[in-house]
């Protein structure tokens, strides 16, 4: 899909690709190292989280399968990072996708991070020291706190010692997020990348209260996975809350089957799409057919028949070489030898 043509019409810019991610919970039906216990999502039982990533195209390009009991924003820079077919240019997530250290993590990689953080009103506003004495009378917006540009300069080159080591995938940012959190008293560098995140979530906020195209388009990509999220229990026939696989890697097997069956009918759908626009003649009715396609989604699975089907009629149920099965095959002779 990624060499596609029609695929881009859904692309709001063509320079730059605007990604997604999200987690769905699934109970875990046996006893699992990977699984936690939350009551809200799982009453006595326990689960995990299936965190699923998407580009505007469709294209489900990423999955991890994580405890439900840990952040997901620790896991948005595994995905960024961890493919090579997608490239996210902007990246939305909703709130618990979101830290502000995940802000500075990003920036220094080179995405745009545009969550939609939940309560916004509530989020603190950030402003340099250096601004301590000017005029704020007038302005609509007025910070709450100050940066602690100090703690930043200090911890400044192991910030770059961090950010290079992601880069080269040395390690996953999961597991440097996990270890920084593991301490009892918050480690310093920690510190220093959530107050320059603090800087670069300031920034944004602003960007997304003044510019109502970005908040149309973060809500139009977070809509998108939510509907994969809904496509994950429709192909998931049988089962579809739950993961019988006790292992982590086996549950990342199952994660990964369900997404190929999922990219597997959306190929399907513009390939087919592709051709009706292709043997279409008149200029009006290409024009209609392609703002069709623009105004609805291409994950789309009504049409496609999950279940199977089932003939047990005669015909069907002889083998390759017309012997039919036993109890066929004696009613027959009975049949035969009566007559």
């Amino acid at each position: 899909m990624d060499k596609m043509e029609l695929p881009n019409i859904y692309r709001r810019s063509q320079d730059k690709l605007h990604t997604a991610s999200d987690g769905q919970k699934f109970e875990v039906r046996t006893d699992s190292l990977n699984a936690n216990h939350s009551f809200k999502y799982f009453g006595k039982g326990q689960g995990v989280s299936a965190y699923t990533f998407i580009d505007e195209r469709g294209l489900l390009w990423h999955s991890l399968v994580i405890s439900a009991a840990e952040r997901e924003s620790a896991y948005v820079i595994d995905g960024l990072m961890h493919n090579d077919v997608v490239k996210s240019d902007i990246h939305s997530t909703d709130t618990h996708g979101y830290s502000e250290a995940i802000f500075a993590t990003t920036h220094l990689l080179g995405f745009s991070y545009a969550p939609r953080i939940k309560n916004l009103k509530k989020q603190s506003l950030y402003i340099f020291k250096s601004h301590k004495k000017t005029d704020q009378s007038e302005w609509k917006i007025t910070p709450d706190k100050y940066i602690n540009e100090k703690i930043i300069e200090d911890n400044w080159d192991d910030i770059l010692r961090l950010i290079t080591t992601i880069k080269l995938k040395e390690t996953t940012a999961s597991d440097i997020f996990r270890r920084m959190n593991s301490y009892s008293k918050e480690n310093d560098l920690y510190k220093a990348l959530k107050a320059f995140g603090q800087i670069i979530k300031s920034l944004f906020i602003l960007r997304y209260l003044d510019e109502l195209e970005l908040r149309q388009a973060i809500e139009k990509q977070l809509n998108k996975v939510e509907l994969a999220n809904r496509f994950t229990r429709a192909v998931a026939v049988g089962n579809p809350r739950e993961y019988t696989q006790a292992e982590k890697e086996d549950q990342e097997i199952a994660e990964s089957c369900n997404r190929l069956i999922k990219n597997s009918i959306i190929c399907w759908n513009y390939l087919y799409l592709t051709q009706k626009l292709s043997r279409m003649k008149n200029k009006e009715s290409k024009d209609r057919l392609l703002i069709a396609i623009t105004t609805h989604s291409v994950i789309s699975w009504a049409h496609i028949n999950l279940l199977g089907e089932y003939d047990f009629s005669d015909e069907k149920l002889q083998d390759s070489v017309g012997i039919l099965p036993p109890k066929t095959s004696r009613i027959k002779e009975h049949e035969i030898g009566s007559s």
